[in-house]
């Protein structure tokens, strides 16, 4: 049976996410332990006593995802699952790219922690006295539809950053026409407008700087070829070497999310078991827009795991 992972990325955390992953498991363990020296945070104090905002920090936030993400996946393996494919939505796609051999488990942490403070750093420098840019969700209206407003009403530092279901449009901004947005789109028939849960304006061309910098600090590290299939939120395709990975995970800074695509590129794999692998469900609620037969299933937390 295949299995295939997706890794969910910003916006997943809650507070005391990971604890009974590391009551589990004595790999868990000792790979929050790698974590925190690599990254130079006591990740067990942030993950489980920190607060919701102590968590919604780019720069603390990326590292603590990508750690319950890679926890779940150890945890899945001790019970004998691992996958075939994998994934992962924004940020989750670094745990992909781990998963699937291209980067090393001593270069994960401090190159996460890396991107995380780059990213916080280029968001702060668009906060005004009225607010900080971010992202919101346009629930009820397709892509055509949300793209053809954003041209029509002239919305400028407003761009499309995620296309997450056929009726769900992630967008990216500074607050003001975040602000202006929201307004607009309901009155064109969105049933929902929700700011997300991020400190920044990520997947749009506000984050050119970031990407620029995260480049060059990219350089340093070795990327090597995927030992399995992997595939990328920039094309919604397999990502073939580990030089293409590397170009992507720059370019994906301020390159949109082509999640539909992805999904419907992964089910032409052959997959037949789909896991969430990481906090919360938000991948598995999306997978339903296109999985047909096939469920996605949380697998982020011990009794998720464990009931699997």
């Amino acid at each position: 049976m295949a299995n295939c992972f997706l890794y969910p990325g910003q916006g997943a955390q809650y507070p005391g996410m990971g604890r009974d992953l590391w009551e589990k498991s004595d790999k868990v363990k000792m790979l929050f332990k790698t974590a925190s020296e690599s990254t130079s945070m006591d990740l067990e104090k942030l993950l489980f006593e920190g607060s919701a905002d102590d968590l919604k920090a780019t720069d603390k936030t990326q590292i603590a995802i990508t750690l319950v993400n890679v926890a779940s996946a150890l945890l899945l393996k001790e019970k004998g699952l691992v996958s075939d494919v994998s994934a992962g939505f924004s940020l989750g796609e670094v745990a992909a790219f781990w998963d699937a051999g291209i980067i090393s488990s001593e270069d994960l942490f401090p190159l996460v922690r890396a991107r995380g403070k780059i990213m916080e750093a280029v968001s702060r420098s668009l906060d005004t006295p009225e607010g900080s840019p971010g992202m919101a969700a346009v629930i009820g209206l397709d892509y055509d539809k949300v793209s053809g407003i954003i041209r029509e009403e002239k919305l400028e530092d407003l761009y499309i950053a995620n296309y997450n279901s056929p009726v769900q449009i992630v967008l990216s901004g500074t607050d003001s026409a975040l602000n202006a947005g929201e307004k607009i789109f309901k009155e064109q028939g969105a049933r929902r407008y929700i700011r997300l849960k991020v400190s920044g304006p990520f997947h749009c061309p506000l984050m050119k700087a970031a990407e620029t910098e995260y480049a060059e600090v990219l350089k340093g590290y070795s990327f090597s070829d995927p030992v399995k299939k992997v595939f990328s939120n920039v094309t919604g395709e397999e990502v073939k070497t580990g030089e293409e990975a590397r170009e992507l995970c720059s370019k994906q800074l301020t390159s949109g999310v082509l999640w539909v695509k992805e999904e419907k590129s992964l089910l032409e794999t052959g997959i037949e078991k789909c896991l969430e692998v990481g906090p919360g469900t938000v991948l598995a609620g999306l997978w339903k827009a296109v999985g047909g037969d096939i469920k996605c299933l949380p697998a982020g937390t011990a009794e998720n795991i464990l009931n699997i």
